[in-house]
């Protein structure tokens, strides 16, 4: 171990929340990092019903809650912790919190929109005990937390009704508001980044940015802010028509530490789109697709033999920095994807010519 890594690691083992970002940075600047895989998935493998959502505290609960994955970290809290511990011990170098639809306006659906702040804290400690639990382990090799934000289940740019195009039923504002709320309770329970993900209406991801902002003016503190979109159509647009120059464009001005796509339709799918992204950010790039395309009951058949195959010229052609999986992903597909990747150096970042660049559903860059 170096010297400058011993400064970094305390007596404890605890890194002060400003090294843990300076030790992020620097292994960015230096290898491919490897980010967790599907939460989703691990806990779908665990067959809770009903009753093992609820537990002892919500045993009273007046409405069904069983797909409340976000509320298993207050309900089932050693699942959660030996699902992060499973993902760090195939390799993961950053675990994302359980917190994909910790917001109020998700959390309406089950009555406990109240919860969010207390959901998201709870998540946040989890993964950071796990974290600095192999931080310990291996003091050379810190592991780091990334708060995740999802989309929500409403977009700030359509309308829900084809027959009144300009309804909404969501305001920025109350974006905003539910980001904020999200945000301050991650970084309260002690994430390293923020991770703005699975992005369909970039409207939406700039209401999260906005409110992550906010959210750090409060807390007094900046923290790297990843983002990652995702594509919902092999013309290659996301949800709210957006190709991924145009969606790099309208994201660029929160100054990311990493832009990036998730989920999708697989890695084979995904590829043009990375491309298309690393071939202009000047920010570290990252990808996690799906362990393939869904099947007819809905699960994800691509071995992790397959999906790392496809991943590994994503390295080999300078194309990411941080990679992991999203649905149908799992701690083998994770220790696949890193044992083919981690021998490629990471991306170099783009350097592109100054313009004036401007984005609306395609982009715009003044000659």
């Amino acid at each position: 171990m170096s010297g400058k890594q011993r400064q970094l690691i305390k007596k404890d083992n605890r890194m002060t929340r400003d090294e843990r970002i300076e030790a992020l940075k620097k292994a960015a600047s230096e290898r491919i990092l490897f980010l967790d895989g599907a939460m989703g998935t691990m806990i779908q493998r665990r067959g809770f019903g009903e009753g093992d959502y609820r537990g002892e505290r919500f045993a009273d609960w007046p409405s069904d809650i069983k797909g409340n994955n976000d509320l298993l970290v207050l309900s089932q809290l050693d699942a959660i912790r030996e699902i992060h511990e499973a993902y760090l011990e195939a390799g993961s170098d950053i675990l994302e919190t359980n917190t994909f639809n910790a917001q109020a306006i998700s959390l309406a659906d089950y009555g406990m929109a109240d919860l969010a702040y207390e959901i998201n804290v709870a998540a946040a400690q989890l993964a950071r005990e796990a974290a600095d639990k192999w931080t310990a382990k291996t003091p050379d090799r810190p592991r780091f937390v990334a708060g995740a934000i999802g989309p929500t289940n409403r977009t700030a740019s359509l309308s829900p009704d084809v027959n009144n195009p300009g309804f909404r039923n969501i305001t920025f504002e109350e974006l905003v508001a539910a980001y904020d709320e999200q945000t301050r309770g991650l970084i309260e329970g002690g994430v390293d980044a923020i991770m703005i993900e699975t992005v369909f209406d970039t409207l939406n991801a700039k209401a999260a940015g906005f409110a992550v902002l906010e959210a750090f003016e409060k807390a007094g503190v900046t923290l790297p802010i990843m983002i990652s979109g995702t594509i919902t159509d092999l013309s290659g647009r996301n949800l709210s028509g957006q190709t991924p120059e145009a969606f790099w464009y309208s994201m660029r001005h929160l100054r990311p530490f990493s832009i990036g796509l998730n989920c999708s339709f697989g890695a084979e799918h995904l590829r043009p789109a990375v491309a298309e992204i690393a071939g202009l950010a000047e920010c570290y790039v990252s990808a996690y697709p799906n362990a393939g395309l869904p099947n007819e009951m809905g699960e994800y058949d691509e071995t992790s033999e397959e999906m790392a195959g496809k991943m590994e010229g994503w390295a080999r052609d300078g194309l990411v920095n941080l990679v992991g999986g999203c649905c149908g992903s799992t701690p083998e597909h994770i220790a696949e994807i890193k044992a083919r990747m981690e021998k490629y150096p990471p991306r170099g970042l783009a350097k592109v010519e100054r313009k004036m660049r401007l984005s609306g559903l395609e982009p715009f860059v003044h000659s």
